[in-house]
């Protein structure tokens, strides 16, 4: 059984981040155990990280010190070569290699980077690292203006080479296809490789993969940015040379376009970026000025009192020059990129079957439940079902850029409550995928809802001395506005937080939404994705110290949760004392809740009270709790009090390197969820994700 897969790419900048991406996503649903390797790294990267691997690292949180990705650079490589000690070269590879086998499950090698321009040298080298490594190769090349006749005898003579040392080459991908020639591409490479259709991808070109951002223009330029250095990831579709008169080009403009003119050209600056700010034209993706040329101080002046100007960029270079220097630019998909992250990861769902490749170099056998399968899941069961749920902070950067995932992998339909023109500006000038067309975007105080929700909201709550008025007022706060979406089925669920306190999102579900019956508290969970498992861990945002009624309720609602999202309850109520070993209020309160939760719902498992040790560790359990059912077992932890559980899930998830999904609010009649002040973009997904499940479950 193969536990590893080595790329080798024919040629530099085929695509073996994009390719990497879609490898790993798929192998860490299986197992979190999983190590990138590149045997040789360009000099600068050590200690300049390589691309490919700070991408890999950061985006998948690998348990991987980048120390120990790579067995050596370059000029070592060279110079071990140099003195005919080639044999040395592959042992300090194989030594690392090794290394990282005996702590890994999966391992995918990075082809190695040598630095050399000679990709006959590389594949060279790739093909005796493999062999050494005893790792089936996966043949990796671009595509963009090939014919097949061409790629096909490149494609040839690098198989037979690695066929000729041992390699298996398990499947072939040609990368950057122009699209409208896959089909055929694909159909005479099959014949002309003489490959099964599992082993031979094509992959089209993206144009959203191949626009270089403009950090990466001004840094492969050596330019320097004169404005909108907040807003250089905005990516270039399209250069377009400005010569002609204002009046003329305005008309040719194209949204992502990148505007390369002489530095003296001022009404062509200013008439470029008072069109970028127009709702009349496209925004751009930036200007570049040439000839060493600066605005003159009047035009500065103008510049510096206007806002959301785009990224300008000043070159030394004349005009042709830079536009040559413009097609040689890379783009690369970084770490701190979402929007290229999220684009590679569909383009390599779409066209790579992961399970056939799999089946090719072997299975991964997983050595626990993997945090990522639990993810990869949540957002897989909020597809199957697509569900609307209301982002009532809808002007917020993260939502916007969570926001642009969720549309483009359909994972909920959103409404996004805020000033339409604020909501436009922030995605133009983050440079994001969305496409408004596709989002619901409400302002609550031009919305023609507005009356017919304060009326409700009136009415729900006059008994409580609410007045019209007041409720008019009330509903223009977008959490009223939001959860009333939610409450007449306008939205399905709600998710906020990221701007508003907890007691702002979950006041008005309480007033009006209201909890489920047989329930009588408000509770959350935190979903603690471990290395090797899923535990649901309640209630560690809500209530300070439950009563042992609501204590109950929690835990009962728990174990409901995480039935629904594919975790088999077995509820530990958790104290300082195991079973009667101990005595005092508080084990009688966790007692008290055992035997209520035991009373209301007999055919769940419960056992308490248990400290957290025998409630995970089966080797205490045996010896604290002999035959439970649940000790040593337990996947539903319920903590007695807030101060135990907050501080109790933090601690696991710094110490363990956990990821901690939540909090997920639970006991309403409709979702509605929190997100915490400081969450990433990563976990507003997330939220959206399990909000949509608990919707499509009524």
């Amino acid at each position: 059984m193969k536990r590893s897969l080595y790329l080798a790419p024919l040629e530099p900048h085929a695509g073996t981040s994009l390719l990497s991406l879609g490898i790993l996503d798929y192998v860490l649903r299986k197992t979190r155990r999983a190590a990138v390797f590149r045997p040789v790294v360009r000099d600068e990267a050590v200690t300049s990280p390589d691309k490919t691997i700070e991408l890999l690292l950061a985006h998948f949180r690998l348990d991987q010190a980048y120390s120990d990705t790579y067995a050596l650079a370059a000029s070592e490589a060279d110079q071990l070569l140099a003195h005919n000690q080639f044999d040395q070269l592959l042992n300090r590879v194989i030594g690392a290699y090794q290394e990282l086998a005996q702590r890994y499950d999966f391992i995918l090698c990075l082809g190695a980077d040598s630095g050399h321009d000679t990709p006959a040298f590389a594949l060279q080298l790739n093909a005796e690292v493999a062999r050494s490594l005893d790792v089936p190769v996966l043949l990796l090349c671009d595509g963009a203006a090939r014919g097949a006749d061409e790629l096909a005898g490149d494609l040839i003579h690098a198989r037979d080479l690695l066929r000729s040392k041992g390699c298996p080459v398990v499947a072939v991908v040609v990368n950057k296809v122009e699209p409208e020639r896959r089909e055929v591409l694909h159909a005479a490479l099959l014949q002309d490789l003489a490959l099964e259709p599992d082993q031979l991808v094509v992959m089209p070109a993206d144009p959203v993969l191949a626009s270089p951002t403009m950090r990466e223009v001004a840094e492969q330029l050596g330019g320097e940015v004169l404005y909108g250095a907040d807003q250089l990831d905005r990516q270039a579709q399209r250069f377009m040379v400005i010569a002609m008169q204002m009046e003329h080009y305005l008309s040719r403009l194209s949204e992502h376009a990148l505007l390369v003119t002489p530095g003296d050209r001022g009404e062509i600056l200013l008439s470029a970026v008072l069109a970028h700010q127009s709702a009349n034209y496209p925004p751009i993706a930036g200007m570049v000025l040439t000839t060493g040329e600066r605005p003159a101080p009047a035009l500065t002046r103008l510049l510096d009192g206007l806002a959301a100007i785009p990224p300008i960029v000043a070159v030394e270079s004349e005009t042709y020059e830079t536009v040559t220097k413009l097609h040689r630019v890379k783009s690369y998909i970084t770490a701190d990129n979402p929007t290229k992250i999220a684009a590679g990861l569909q383009l390599c769902a779409r066209y790579i079957d992961g399970a056939a490749l799999e089946a090719r170099y072997g299975r991964v056998e997983p050595r626990g439940i993997s945090p990522r399968m639990f993810l990869y899941n949540l957002s897989q069961r909020a597809k199957a079902d697509r569900r609307r749920i209301v982002l009532p902070e809808g002007e917020e950067e993260r939502i916007l850029r969570a926001a642009a995932v969720v549309v483009a992998e359909q994972i909920a339909d959103l409404t996004l409550l805020g000033n339409p023109a604020r909501i436009r500006a922030a995605v133009s000038r983050l440079g994001l995928d969305l496409d408004l067309e596709r989002v619901q975007v409400i302002d609550p105080a031009s919305s023609p809802l507005l009356d017919v929700y304060a009326e409700q909201l009136y009415e729900l709550r006059r008994e409580r001395g609410l007045t019209r008025d007041q409720a008019q007022e009330l509903m223009l706060d977008v959490s009223f506005f939001g959860t009333m979406m939610v409450k007449l089925g306008h939205a399905d669920g709600m998710v906020s937080g990221a701007v508003h306190t907890t007691a702002h999102t979950i006041l008005p579900a309480l007033q009006f939404i209201k909890t489920k019956p047989g329930i009588s508290i408000v509770s959350s969970v935190f979903f603690m994705c471990l290395e090797d498992r899923v535990l649901v861990y309640g209630d560690c945002a809500i209530n300070p110290k439950p009563t042992a009624e609501q204590l109950a309720d929690i835990a009962i609602a728990s174990a409901d949760t995480a039935r629904l999202f594919g975790i088999e309850p077995r509820v530990a109520m958790l104290s300082y004392s195991t079973g009667a070993s101990g005595s005092g209020e508080e084990v009688e309160r966790v007692q008290a809740a055992t035997d209520l939760a035991r009373a209301k719902r007999p055919e769940l498992l419960i056992e308490g009270p248990l400290q957290y040790d025998a409630a995970v560790d089966a080797s205490v359990a045996l010896t604290k709790l002999p035959g439970s059912q649940v000790a040593g077992r337990a996947t539903v932890l319920i903590f007695p009090d807030l101060n135990t559980g907050n501080n109790t899930y933090k601690a696991v998830q710094r110490e363990t390197g956990s990821i901690a999904v939540g909090p997920v609010l639970q006991g309403l009649n409709r979702p509605v969820n929190d997100l915490s002040r400081g969450c990433l973009v990563e976990d507003i997904i997330n939220t959206i994700a399990i909000t949509a499940i608990q919707a499509q479950e009524g």
